[in-house]
């Protein structure tokens, strides 16, 4: 499924804190909701620490960066402390992955979701997305590029 050029699927999850992610109420910001299959796992925890270290600082102010798996939000806190990751992990546990079936990305064999990272911008559209197999780690700069190209088409 390509959302691209799509209204981005709207959800309402909780994060590793219990605080609740609504994506329609970020209209008006550019988005980078990032799914991964399971925190604690060795492909994931580096890309979740690549966001931490990489993209989380390089993104314009007004943009959020949301990542999302089917872990529960109790195994997501243990992890953000653990990672020391303050930007918002959030719990598609629940029903289980909808959120991910809603983009495309749940792999129903496995239980979790694929790969799949989708930019919006401030008006809920996706603009730019990539989905890899579950082995396949994400290139951080083309989310860079992504957001650029954004901010770009903003000024």
């Amino acid at each position: 499924m390509n959302l691209n050029g799509m209204l981005a699927p709207d959800f309402e999850l909780p994060d590793h804190h219990g605080a609740t992610w609504r994506l329609s109420a970020l209209r008006g910001r550019p988005v980078v909701v990032v799914f991964y299959p399971y925190a604690f796992t060795g492909v994931c925890t580096g890309e979740l620490r690549a966001l931490r270290d990489e993209l989380v600082p390089s993104v314009p102010d007004d943009a959020q960066v949301l990542a999302i798996s089917c872990d529960t939000k109790f195994a997501l806190r243990v992890f953000a402390e653990r990672e020391d990751i303050s930007f918002p992990l959030l719990s598609d546990f629940w029903p289980h992955g909808a959120v991910a079936t809603s983009y495309g990305v749940f792999d129903e064999e496995r239980g979790c979701a694929l790969r799949g990272t989708f930019v919006i911008d401030g008006e809920g559209i996706v603009r730019w997305s990539v989905v890899n197999a579950i082995p396949d780690a994400r290139d951080i700069s083309d989310y860079q590029r992504a957001l650029g190209e954004l901010a770009g088409g903003r000024r």
